[in-house]
């Protein structure tokens, strides 16, 4: 709270979330929000970019003061680094190709190759599901991904809702969600541990983003027409700042 410009860290290679534009700019979903509840801090911001796998690190090494970039909240992750928020609420879903008429629910897929990206928590939750049998193909990034299924070198792509949205949105046709809602994905502020006052800051700022109706006119410009339901906007459960 004592700086006047913070860092945050964000994903330069998804889009309608957070995204690297080829003049530099960031655009997406996360990049409003944190453009938002800097402004609320009456603060500065820069970006700088993350991948999946560098998200804690670079709050650890202190290369960033805050990481939006969908970064699910779990046991794992907060033994490493704090919470704020978390600042939306999403699901773990499956993407295929619009032409497999076959797939209704996420079982239709058991025994399929699924791609998973590096960094990411979501092939776990996938595999854990009862009766659930899966081959999992790593893939560096979801541009990766995409080439795959597109091959058909993989059946689907497995990871947040919000993110499979945006690659529908930025692909126009050819794929849709299962809306298999395989778990409930609380995507936080990544910050450092030991900063409650930054935290309730953080906090105050996110409720406030949903009651000016901020968050629901978000969620709209950048998800809308990709499948995604959006029928319950609300202020997420906070996780409490130690």
């Amino acid at each position: 709270m004592d700086k006047g410009t913070l860092v945050v860290g964000v994903r330069p290679d998804l889009p309608r979330l957070g995204l690297r534009t080829a003049d530099g700019r960031f655009e997406g979903f996360d990049i409003d929000v944190a453009r938002y509840i800097v402004e609320r801090l009456g603060k500065k911001v820069r970006f700088v970019p993350v991948r999946a796998a560098d998200r804690i690190p670079v709050l650890e090494k202190g290369k960033a003061d805050l990481v939006l970039a969908t970064l699910s909240v779990t046991p794992e992750r907060k033994t490493k680094i704090a919470f704020a928020g978390p600042y939306f609420t999403s699901y773990q879903d499956v993407m295929v190709r619009a032409a497999e008429r076959g797939v209704t629910k996420l079982r239709d897929l058991k025994g399929r190759k699924f791609c998973a990206v590096r960094g990411a928590d979501t092939a776990q939750r996938l595999t854990a599901v009862t009766g659930m049998t899966a081959s999992l193909v790593p893939a560096a990034d979801y541009d990766q991904c995409m080439k795959m299924i597109k091959s058909r070198a993989v059946d689907a792509i497995t990871t947040n809702d919000v993110i499979l949205a945006g690659l529908i949105r930025r692909e126009g046709t050819g794929f849709r969600l299962v809306n298999a809602r395989i778990s409930e994905q609380n995507t936080g502020v990544g910050i450092r541990r030991g900063d409650p006052d930054g935290c309730e800051a953080l906090n105050k700022a996110i409720t406030t983003m949903y009651q000016d109706g901020t968050a629901a006119k978000l969620v709209a410009k950048w998800f809308a027409g990709s499948g995604l339901d959006m029928s319950i906007i609300e202020v997420p459960q906070f996780e409490g700042c130690l």
